[in-house]
């Protein structure tokens, strides 16, 4: 009895908004999500993404200063405004890879060592927060393979991405509330790093014309 209420206590965040008290779930990625596998046969997209740990799903050419992807993108994944994509190559900042969803483009293409799926169940904006923490991590971890990292990339089947656990609130509310809440952050520290820049140019120009 005491290892269940140790585990339900477990799934109740520290701080929640007023009015919402009944613990988190725990529902398997698969139970909320579908695989997205449509390729680009018809040609839709011309526009190659990538996945930045900062920036989300970004266009390639402009993330590396050219084109990495083939030219013939028609053997690629088709992803939608709204869908996820898992890129499994690790780095400094994202160890066990990085969850992203399209926000900036309509559609754009995907190399298939992406795993890439939409959102059947919940709010979308709250799964985009949550994979911003490393509560994900854990089921990367049991499902990556000893020493199966190639050039920095994750050996984990898309079957065993889908059986992750992840822990959510079961009203979609709260999900609506924290999403929106860390969109809104986001969004006034997209505008303050701008505010920044046009500050530390302003400097750098005042500098090279007040000291000839």
């Amino acid at each position: 009895m005491d290892e269940q209420r140790k585990s339900e206590s477990e799934l109740v965040p520290a701080l929640r908004f007023e009015g919402f008290t009944d613990p988190w779930e725990q529902r398997k990625l698969g139970e909320i999500a579908h695989r997205v596998t449509r390729k680009n046969e018809e040609g839709a997209s011309d526009l190659p993404l990538t996945i930045s740990a900062q920036h989300g799903l970004v266009d390639q050419r402009d993330f590396f200063g050219s084109q990495v992807a083939s030219r013939d993108m028609r053997g690629y994944y088709l992803l939608e405004k709204g869908e996820f994509a898992y890129n499994k190559s690790t780095s400094g900042d994202s160890p066990w890879g990085a969850v992203k969803r399209l926000a900036r483009y309509e559609k754009g293409c995907l190399s298939t060592l992406y795993i890439c799926f939409g959102l059947d169940v919940g709010d979308p904006s709250f799964l985009v927060t949550y994979y911003e923490t490393n509560r994900w991590h854990k089921g990367i971890r049991l499902i990556a393979a000893e020493g199966a990292r190639n050039h920095g990339l994750l050996n984990i089947a898309p079957r065993d991405f889908f059986e992750t656990e992840l822990t959510l609130p079961g009203e979609i509310e709260e999900q609506s509330r924290i999403g929106a809440l860390f969109a809104r952050l986001d969004s006034l520290i997209a505008l303050h790093q701008r505010e920044l820049e046009i500050l530390k140019n302003l400097k750098k120009a005042l500098l090279e014309k007040m000291f000839v």
